[in-house]
């Protein structure tokens, strides 16, 4: 189980949400505690007055509404007597039990939950602190898992198919279920988890799942206070059915809210921009030759969607990655120029060519082999030149004579007359 605390300033904004969906049938009012008289036959100002009533007794405290959301895994199958128990359970363990609240059983996504509206505004006049909401949400939330022996958040099923607790969005078929349950499903899970910096870098993301948003034409009231407009989209990619209002739905996702996301995703993407390139390296490095088809088929399986932009002549003036592993969009210039539309569109050509696994593998070992001796010999000291110094300094010494000139030679005069001398005597 999943549980999600949203504390606001509008309880009507909260009970206006679940009546809608009450109204609309994707939605049945399954508890109402702390109200009188027969729930059923209350009308909406009714249930408000309730709350109403208790945030009047405390008008300092803005913050006076709690919004919970309890979610299921899609193998789980809970009746509603399982679900009242659960939400009243969980309540309790919150310090919840003693304030009114109303419990709606929701069926407009693929997993099973619940919405849980009430007021922090005690009878007393006292606000429940909300500050330690999370930790008391996740004690409460591990002992219900225990107690009724659902599927752990923690677990590998959960980890693995993570999006069945957040709703991931999946592509939408015109007709197949209520429109605007079907948009509200793609625009909360990608308004929610993917980082887009701009209007038209979120509407790439939405048309992956068929979904579109619209400014309407310019000087139109809804244009000029950026509102926006949702349609689903066919397979041809042209709008079907009645366009719904943006700020129709729960999370109000009109182009003023949405681009007070922008500046902070920006940021927030910048850490996976090296491995959305190396990605689109790695396809291009696996062909000599490649078509754009093929290269949309292998960024595909790398969970990347490249959405080129063309006008009506053809020409590719523009790209924009999607990377659904990472839940980020670039556009090509943004990742560098070696991304960008015209030096993505050079490399095509008209038929694939893939490149030798065998080559490619022994290219690569060459190339390994060749880095190695380069860094071996760049390892050691390489040995001087000869100098031969040892040899000049051990070398004997002899005068040098200019060519030419004779040798002095030594006078023995004195040496004869000693040996005249011995003669005579």
């Amino acid at each position: 189980m999943v549980a999600k605390i949203n504390a606001g300033k509008s309880i009507r904004g909260a009970l206006h949400y679940n009546e809608n969906k009450v109204n609309e049938g994707e939605a049945n009012l399954i508890m109402a505690s702390g109200f009188a008289g027969e729930i059923e036959q209350m009308n909406f100002n009714q249930k408000l007055n309730r709350f109403q009533h208790l945030l009047e007794l405390n008008p300092n405290v803005k913050t006076n509404a709690v919004h919970i959301s309890l979610n299921f895994h899609s193998s789980e199958n809970l009746d509603n007597s399982e679900l009242q128990q659960i939400a009243n359970s969980y309540m309790e363990k919150m310090g919840y039990d003693d304030q009114p609240f109303l419990v709606y059983r929701h069926d407009d996504a693929a997993h099973m939950h619940v919405h849980i509206v009430t007021t922090n505004i005690t009878a007393q006049g006292k606000r429940i602190d909300l500050h330690n909401n999370a930790l008391k949400s996740e004690e409460a939330r591990k002992a219900i898992e225990e107690e009724y022996n659902l599927v752990k958040a923690e677990s590998k099923m959960i980890k693995q198919n993570s999006g069945i607790i957040k709703a991931d969005p999946q592509k939408v078929k015109y007709g197949k279920i209520p429109t605007k349950r079907a948009i509200s499903n793609v625009i909360t899970a990608v308004t929610r988890d993917y980082k887009f910096t701009s209007l038209a870098e979120y509407n790439a993301v939405l048309k992956c799942f068929n979904v579109t948003a619209l400014r309407g034409a310019e000087h139109t009231p809804m244009y000029e206070n950026k509102g926006l407009m949702f349609s689903l989209l066919d397979a041809k990619g042209i709008s079907v059915g009645v366009p719904v209002k943006a700020s129709s739905f729960y999370s109000k996702p009109t182009l003023r809210n949405l681009e007070q996301k922008f500046e902070g995703n920006a940021e927030k993407r910048k850490q996976y921009k090296v491995n959305l390139k190396q990605r689109i390296d790695q396809v291009f490095g696996k062909y000599s030759n490649i078509t754009r088809s093929r290269f949309e088929e292998e960024a595909g399986k790398l969970g990347i969607h490249v959405a080129f932009r063309e006008n009506e002549q053809g020409f590719v003036f523009g790209t924009t990655f999607i990377d659904h592993r990472n839940k980020v969009v670039f556009n090509g210039s943004d990742l560098g120029k070696d991304y960008s539309a015209k030096a993505i569109t050079e490399k095509f050509s008209k038929v694939s060519k893939q490149i030798n696994p065998e080559k490619k593998s022994t290219l690569r070992l060459a190339l390994r082999r060749e880095q190695k001796a380069e860094s071996a010999s760049d390892t050691y000291l390489k040995l001087p030149n000869p100098t031969h110094f040892l040899e000049k300094l051990l070398e004997t010494s002899r005068p040098e004579y200019v060519t030419g000139m004779p040798r002095k030679r030594k006078k023995r005069k004195k040496r004869n007359q000693q040996i005249n001398q011995e003669l005579t005597l």
